[in-house]
């Protein structure tokens, strides 16, 4: 059952030195004070909650300054984080569909970044504070702005897309002044495990408490029926030789091959090869990686530096759980290059 309740959004919009969420991200907390996600480690989130009951009250916008150097004297915390984080509360009603937010979760159950515009404060009533414009590759979704100011901030803001960070913008339109955020919304990256034995649970577990999106496909349905793949958006048994026709890969980012099986495990290779996918791991030792590896050469294929066999950092440790968290902090790695 729907409850319809109201929400607030809480939105980081600028830190200074060390803080545990950078500009952009973002928190959910209900009327009874419980919340999704986290921005200070669970330090100040009980502050948040008590003011997120303020403006569900007021139906207005509030802004907090947290300056975690001086926690000591100001909170009590005994922090020492050094770091000042700036955030902004905004409510969410259900007769106004919940947006922003439920255009910004739609992003992030897609495939396409997205680049979100907040109006922190504001002198305009035809852009107040709260008021959001999202942009991305189907268009523009304006919640709360007259067309106008729409068209001014997209002239006057950086692009956030091009350099890739969250930013917080003065800017100036007619008499008017506006502090805005331009964040980027990029959806969670996309995981596709290849092989459903016992040590696909564990990397299937990491990739979800990361946010992570993850299908698994085997051909042994009994793999299938018997692993616990419940935090997998889709758990499927299909002929290795019909990944291709049956998922779209270029909708992921990652790909770990982990059959244990040989003419299944180069079947997948082969056809990841013909993808984009940045990082293909396999799993296993190195005489079977160059075995694989000498066959697909054989048959014209080539993963290049993409290929990562054995798959994962050398962390130390045995067993499934020490190896899946070896590939996925890889994996993490690689996102940044």
């Amino acid at each position: 059952m729907r409850r319809e309740e109201p929400l607030v959004l809480v939105t980081v919009f600028d830190t200074q030195g060390s803080t545990y969420s950078k500009a952009g991200a973002r928190m959910l907390i209900d009327q009874n004070g419980d919340f999704q996600g986290m921005l200070s480690g669970g330090c100040l989130e009980g502050d948040l909650a008590v003011r997120a009951q303020i403006v569900i009250e007021s139906g207005s916008p509030q802004m907090v300054t947290y300056d975690l150097s001086q926690d000591d004297e100001l909170w009590g915390l005994g922090i020492g984080c050094d770091g000042l984080m700036r955030m902004f509360l905004q409510p969410l009603m259900h007769k106004s569909g919940y947006q922003p937010f439920a255009a910004l979760a739609d992003i992030l159950r897609g495939h396409s970044m997205a680049v979100a515009t907040t109006v922190i404060e504001s002198t305009s009533p035809a852009a107040p504070s709260g008021a959001t414009v999202i942009r991305d590759d189907k268009g523009v979704q304006v919640f709360g702005m007259s067309d106008d100011c729409v068209e001014a901030l997209a002239a006057a803001v950086p692009a956030v897309a091009e350099q890739e960070s969250s930013s917080v913008s003065q800017v100036q339109i007619g008499d008017e002044r506006l502090m805005v955020l331009n964040a980027l919304v990029e959806p969670p990256p996309r995981l596709l495990v290849l092989g459903a034995g016992l040590d696909a649970e564990p990397v299937v577990r990491f990739a979800s408490e990361l946010g992570w999106r993850c299908t698994v496909a085997d051909h042994r349905q009994a793999y299938i029926d018997n692993g616990d793949f419940g935090d997998a958006d889709r758990a499927l048994c299909m002929p290795a030789d019909d990944l291709t026709a049956t998922l779209d890969l270029s909708k992921f980012e990652f790909a770990i091959v982990m059959s244990h099986h040989l003419v299944s495990d180069r079947s997948y290779l082969q056809q990841l090869a013909a993808t984009d996918i940045a990082y293909v791991g396999l799993l296993g030792p190195a005489n079977r990686r160059k075995r694989l590896l000498a066959e697909l050469q054989q048959a014209g294929t080539d993963l290049g530096d993409r290929l990562h066999g054995p798959a994962g950092l050398d962390i130390g440790g045995r067993g499934p759980a020490a190896i899946a968290l070896s590939i996925i902090a890889e994996m993490q790695l690689s996102i940044r290059g």
